[in-house]
């Protein structure tokens, strides 16, 4: 691809320092030219697929061809339909931009930024314009931190289209709540986001009001009790309950941390009948060999993604936690479409997640799937599988989609290339020990599918053309009122 090409790692040792440098700027190079082709391969897939018929369709076009791309690098939905807008962009919007990333002039880190700081220009003269200043420059602006790219870029759009200038007001935008899967060994999860200035002001006197609410026995920190006030909220509480143990204390009513939901979790009979960690609270027993943690016991797993420890598993038992051993389903399908609450839950608890290829969203908040269309298909678990909405009317959907189940839970979903993608149920990867295999008796003969099946197709509010043509006049009409004010001329 260069000339003369980067040496293979065989031939680095041979190399000195200057020309090892030298290697990882070509092969840095030679990765940007290849995302690149990624990006054209993604482009030209999208135009394929973007026949316009569809609208409207809860799962329209672009969803079809995202899933494709999804399957293809194993990612989820919403990070194949970003991978998409960057490709369209640089195919439609940025073609200048697009052969110096052919070429390895600009990696995919600047283009990301690029994509996102031109989005509100639609003026094909000002995106020409952009085009050419940006591919002139860029290489000249050197190895610039993301911060200070997005401030030459936004020179460049204010200078061409002043209304197409994403302003600071983005960071509001940008507010959101992320928490992260636990980590297994310390059962503990990282959150982080951002929230409007008025919102952390009232969850930060509230945390410290719950943590101020328990009596002085309480074995916790401060620090801690904020964060247990954290579980208690999002469990409908506004108190948080200590935990001195003491039954008249006046703060020892529930706050429905242990009991107001259900939390699946699967795990060996030991970590549901091990011992709370007399250290998980208060301060570091610092010298105390009694303290350290021997993870003799194994962890549980959380359906929905990360390991709890047993230690932590127990505590939360021994502080109203209910255990309920999940049962497996009877040999014989049920008589119905709709599974009973034992069956839903098995298959749930087997999959854990959405089992389209690359998609992670928990199966507990998604659909139960006949792999072979009800009646045909028995509701049995050897035929029903979890899928998120998004895959689920996509394979209902959309021609050319099919998936295939095996008795341990195997699914093979293949798509309209004919490219056969295999995803395994989550407890046979996580708990290898468990006996999940449910033969399903043999399907019936396939219904026909009806000819007005696409009519039963939820459809959109607004298509997403529309919906983003809306966001995109929303967002500049502020921005020209902040520009003819910037513009009006003094008073005196």
């Amino acid at each position: 691809m260069f000339d003369p090409p980067p040496p293979e790692p065989a031939e680095m040792g041979r190399l000195d320092d200057a020309a090892l440098i030298a290697a990882v700027e070509g092969w840095a190079r030679s990765a940007a030219a290849a995302e690149a082709r990624k990006y054209a391969a993604i482009a030209e897939l999208e135009r394929r697929r973007d026949t316009a018929e569809h609208p409207n369709w809860a799962c329209d076009d672009w969803d079809a061809a995202a899933a494709e791309i999804a399957a293809a690098l194993n990612i989820g939905h919403r990070r194949a339909s970003g991978e998409m807008d960057i490709a369209v962009m640089l195919r439609d919007r940025f073609p200048k931009v697009g052969a110096m990333f052919l070429s390895g002039a600009v990696d995919a880190r600047r283009v990301a930024v690029i994509a996102d700081r031109t989005y509100l220009v639609q003026d094909s003269t000002a995106l020409t314009e952009l085009d050419a200043a940006i591919a002139e420059r860029i290489t000249d602006w050197g190895p610039l931190s993301e911060y200070k790219l997005t401030q030459a870029i936004d020179v460049w759009v204010d200078s061409v289209d002043p209304g197409a200038l994403r302003r600071t007001r983005s960071n509001a935008r940008s507010r959101d709540f992320k928490v992260s899967d636990p980590d297994e060994k310390a059962g503990t999860s990282a959150v982080w986001g951002r929230l409007l200035a008025t919102d952390a002001a009232l969850l930060k006197q509230r945390l410290a009001a719950m943590a101020r609410d328990v009596c002085e026995d309480d074995p916790r920190t401060t620090a801690q009790r904020r964060a247990d006030a954290v579980g208690a909220l999002a469990a409908g509480s506004q108190h948080l309950r200590c935990m001195c143990d003491n039954p008249q204390c006046p703060a020892a009513s529930d706050d429905g941390r242990a009991s107001s939901v259900i939390v699946h979790v699967i795990a060996e009979e030991a970590a549901t009948t091990g011992s709370p960690d007399p250290y998980l609270h208060g301060e570091d027993p610092v010298g105390d060999d009694s303290a350290e943690d021997t993870g003799s016991t194994k962890a549980a797993l959380i359906t929905g993604g990360g390991a709890v420890p047993a230690p932590l598993l127990a505590d939360l038992i021994a502080h109203g936690a209910q255990v309920r051993p999940v049962v497996a389903p009877d040999t014989a399908p049920e008589p119905r479409y709709r599974p009973s609450a034992a069956l839903d839950e098995f298959v749930r608890v087997r999959d854990m997640t959405c089992r389209f290829p690359g998609c992670d969203r928990p199966a507990m908040t998604g659909d139960i799937d006949h792999t072979v269309p009800y009646p045909a298909g028995p509701t049995h678990a050897g035929g029903l599988k979890c899928y998120c909405r998004k895959h689920h009317l996509l394979k209902t959907f959309w021609p050319g989609w099919s998936d295939h189940q095996l008795a341990d839970g195997t699914v093979v979903v293949t798509t309209p290339t004919g490219r056969a993608y295999v995803t395994k149920p989550g407890a046979s990867l996580f708990f290898p020990g468990w006996a999940i295999a449910t033969p399903a008796p043999p399907p019936a003969t396939p219904a026909t599918p009806s000819a007005y099946r696409s009519v039963m197709m939820p459809t959109r509010k607004r298509a997403r053309m529309k919906a983003r043509a809306d966001r995109i006049k929303a967002e500049r009409t502020l921005n020209d009122a902040h520009v003819a004010e910037r513009n009006r001329p003094p008073p005196f």
